[in-house]
């Protein structure tokens, strides 16, 4: 078991965030000699780290869980050759950042103290917290179904898992409504539209809802606008909902599309970071963040779910290699 690092005075690169494209950043840095400290929450603030089975990781063909996927990770910056080189500051949470004459300096909170990273270049790998569904404002109630793979997330991840099965869909807005079309690709059972006693594209102006309301239709897809206050059919291995009326249904899958709650950009904007259309830190092809005045802000990075570009673990792991490799050509 490998003990606590010791903070360095200084590094070549510092990394926030210890999910898939934090960690790879760290390996990356130390495989091209140079050193870096990774500053994380832990694992278990990974989107992944709760999916029980991913199909789109390259070199398991069995798929694997997104939990054992980041225990390798956390193992490869944690091996000997590249422990000399990365320190892994976990769990961490990083408060503040700013740049200096020489880098930048982030502010953390690790062992119950106050400490300062400090480095020549820096990459936020944050990621993102999806939007749960509630019940009486707490969102516990879904973590069994979410655990066991039978309500999902990511339609890139796991679409694959759906045709033919009957499939509910969770949310009321655009994005909801977008989410239940995409998935009829898939060609599910059925798809039926649950938005959580909210009504209907409520955000939406009319000529907008109008025409998403024909296009579910055109669809064949239902919208139920009832309250939902619990769940049932864990054992059973599906998604059973109850609603405020008493009434019941019963579904294949439940999928979750509600949104982020927090796109984790405070850092990124903190340091004059461009924000593309969909809130993500704006980045080039070699992951440089953007600033507000259209120019990459020198050695300045930002890699997976908070990044422009899709949502998917290969992505943030060919973001990480990005950014690190730039930053090794250009500033280390």
């Amino acid at each position: 078991m490998p003990g606590f690092p010791r903070l360095a005075e200084s590094y070549d690169l510092v990394v926030v965030g210890g999910g898939h494209a934090g960690l790879q950043a760290g390996l990356k840095a130390a495989l091209l000699g140079h050193t870096a400290a990774i500053v994380s929450r832990g694992p278990k603030f990974g989107r992944s780290y709760y999916a029980p089975r991913m199909d789109n990781i390259p070199g398991f063909p069995e798929g694997i869980s997104g939990h054992k996927l980041l225990d390798l990770q956390v193992a490869a910056v944690q091996a000997p050759a590249v422990a000399a080189k990365t320190g892994y500051f976990t769990p961490a949470t990083a408060s503040a950042a700013r740049r200096t004459p020489t880098g930048y300096e982030v502010d953390f909170e690790w062992l119950k103290g106050a400490h300062v990273a400090r480095g020549r270049a820096l990459l936020l790998a944050t990621g993102l917290v999806d939007r749960m569904p509630q019940i009486d404002g707490k969102i516990d109630a879904i973590f069994p179904w979410a655990n066991a793979g039978i309500v999902d997330f990511c339609v890139f991840c796991d679409g694959h898992t759906l045709p033919g099965r009957s499939v509910a869909v969770l949310g009321h807005d655009r994005f909801a409504v977008e989410t239940a079309l995409d998935l009829g690709h898939f060609e599910p059972a059925s798809l039926e539209l649950l938005t959580l006693g909210e009504p209907l594209l409520k955000e939406e102006p009319p000529e907008g809802r109008a025409e998403l309301a024909e296009r579910l239709a055109r669809a064949g897809i239902a919208v139920t606008e009832g309250a939902i206050v619990g769940y049932d059919g864990i054992r059973e291995k599906r998604f059973g909902v109850r609603f405020a009326d008493g009434s019941t249904r019963t579904y294949d899958k439940g999928f979750s599309a509600l949104g982020w709650w927090d796109t984790g950009t405070r850092l990124a904007e903190s340091l004059g970071a461009a924000l593309d259309p969909a809130g993500n830190v704006l980045t080039d092809s070699d992951n440089r963040v953007i600033g507000r005045d259209d120019r990459p802000i020198p050695g300045f990075y930002c890699a997976g779910d908070l990044a422009t570009g899709w949502n998917q673990i290969p992505e943030a792991w060919a973001q990480a290699e990005r950014a690190v490799i730039h930053a090794y050509g250009s500033y280390l």
